[in-house]
């Protein structure tokens, strides 16, 4: 097995060590040699496939890490995901050419919950839009809704989820859930009602969406499911925006069936300035930002970097996925 020392490491998050210098400085001083992302941005499959040959080590952003991205990977022993989300990265090709995936589950729990309670704030309230209008010279009689009282649906209840929940109790909000993988015995102890999902859609007054982008929830949230959604109803996604048809969800806010809808995540990062969802007022949109906050930044950043070393020490990772 090559030493650590000789290692060459691939690392492609542009917010890697931002926060904390002692990251890339611990990087340098491990391995043989680290290389940056070569164009600041997310990879796709094709410029991975040209890159990866000749590395051990790759500590991976929000890449397309595809059977194709790893066919030349003659190198490559771990996949250090900088966040908890490993649907970009084909597990099984993985796991066929030995290479192990890793995770930071949590690491980023805390800001991906704050910024959600920040977009129902701001829908609620029309921030954004009272804030052009006042802006520019007018000064609008804004009808706001009240957090206090109003359903929150949680669809998916795991960290970020039981996050955001934390947080919701101080709103005296009504709580619900939808998630198989948690117990009527830990819902409560957050607060929350578990309830199924044609139940959650018919009662929430807010619908947060907290699931990872899986064979089963790919383009979960489509015609069908906004029209069982309770009319009047916001939708707020930080989670992927794999879950989402945009063009129905475009239909369902035009028609006035939703109210209103704060979108984190798009089905294509950076989405096209032309999105039809960006002409609605009713609508916030960010730059896939719930993860960048100094304190999440950071937790990923020494996740990642601690298990892509253990795994090219020859030790198990902390975190290991496949």
């Amino acid at each position: 097995m090559k030493a650590l020392s000789d290692c060459r490491v691939l690392v492609t998050p542009t917010s890697f060590g931002k926060q904390d210098p002692r990251l890339p400085e611990l990087l340098h001083e491990s391995v043989g040699e680290v290389i940056g992302n070569p164009l600041g941005r997310p990879l796709r499959s094709e410029e991975l496939r040209d890159i990866l040959p000749g590395y051990d080590g790759y500590i991976a952003g929000q890449d397309h890490i595809d059977a194709n991205a790893l066919s030349r990977a003659d190198s490559l022993r771990v996949i250090a995901r900088y966040g908890v989300g490993v649907d970009r990265v084909d597990l099984a090709a993985a796991q066929a050419r030995g290479i192990i995936v890793t995770n930071t589950p949590g690491a980023n729990a805390d800001a991906v919950a704050e910024l959600t309670i920040g977009f129902m704030l701001a829908l609620a309230r029309q921030i954004p839009y009272a804030n052009q209008r006042t802006r520019r010279g007018e000064w609008p009689r804004l009808s706001g809704v009240s957090l206090a009282g109003s359903v929150v649906g949680l669809l998916g209840l795991g960290a970020i989820g039981q996050a955001v929940a934390r947080r919701l109790r101080a709103f005296d909000c009504i709580l619900l859930a939808q998630d198989p993988f948690v117990s009527s015995d830990q819902a409560q102890q957050l607060g929350v009602q578990l309830i199924d999902l044609d139940a959650l859609l018919a009662r929430a007054d807010f619908l947060s969406l907290h699931l990872p982008a899986t064979a089963e929830t790919l383009g979960l949230v489509n015609v069908d499911f906004l029209a069982s959604m309770k009319r009047g109803t916001y939708l707020i996604n930080t989670a992927r925006g794999e879950l989402v048809d945009e063009a129905a969800l475009f239909q369902a806010l035009q028609s006035g069936h939703l109210r209103g809808a704060a979108l984190d995540t798009f089905s294509q990062e950076p989405p096209a300035a032309d999105n039809p969802l960006f002409r609605l007022p009713q609508v916030i949109a960010t730059p896939h930002t719930g993860a960048h906050t100094a304190g999440a930044v950071n937790a990923m950043g020494w996740g990642a970097l601690n298990d892509c070393l253990a795994v090219l020490r020859g030790e198990p990772p902390a975190h290991r996925v496949v």
